[in-house]
């Protein structure tokens, strides 16, 4: 698990923040919990009303992560589940996926939490997403991240948005 070593990260009061949530819908109770999870860390954090946008599936992230970065969010969450089938098609999506939300993020300046659960079964799925026996809750850590990371370009005196 990727638990072991995580940083202790602190998050100032993000009240007023605009953060937009991006969701596939593949794997429903996965994509669930991890929505729930980073809803409840923006709760935390102060951001009352975050943009929560579902697509179909987790190839359709980028493109509605950079619609929400040109909305004049501060940070956005990219959340999507992706298990390892039988043919070369995960490789592909996991490649599209993570080299369009890097994009999205570098060409923006915007930081775009990286929630994408790339596991080789269901089970390891089921166990990062933050459910009551779960061993991680990835919503809520990429969630925590983007605002941490939003806050300190903020904090650094980085133009921003969404303030």
């Amino acid at each position: 698990m990727s638990g072991q070593g995580a940083p202790e990260v602190t998050v100032p009061n993000c009240a007023g923040m605009r953060v937009g949530v991006v969701a596939a819908q593949w794997h429903r109770q996965v994509m669930d919990a991890l929505l729930e999870g980073a809803l409840r860390a923006l709760g935390q954090h102060g951001v009352a009303h975050p943009t929560v946008l579902r697509v179909p599936g987790s190839f359709e992230l980028p493109v509605a992560a950079r619609t929400l970065v040109d909305r004049d969010c501060a940070a956005v969450i990219a959340l999507g589940v992706v298990i390892r089938g039988g043919t070369p098609h995960f490789d592909y999506v996991c490649q599209g996926v993570t080299q369009g939300l890097t994009r999205v993020a570098t060409d923006s300046g915007v930081p775009v939490g990286f929630g994408v659960l790339t596991c080789d079964t269901e089970e390891q799925a089921l166990d990062r997403a933050g459910l009551p026996h779960s061993r991680e809750d990835k919503g809520h850590e990429v969630a925590t991240a983007a605002l941490a990371t939003a806050s300190a370009l903020l904090t650094a005196g980085v133009p921003g948005r969404g303030q």
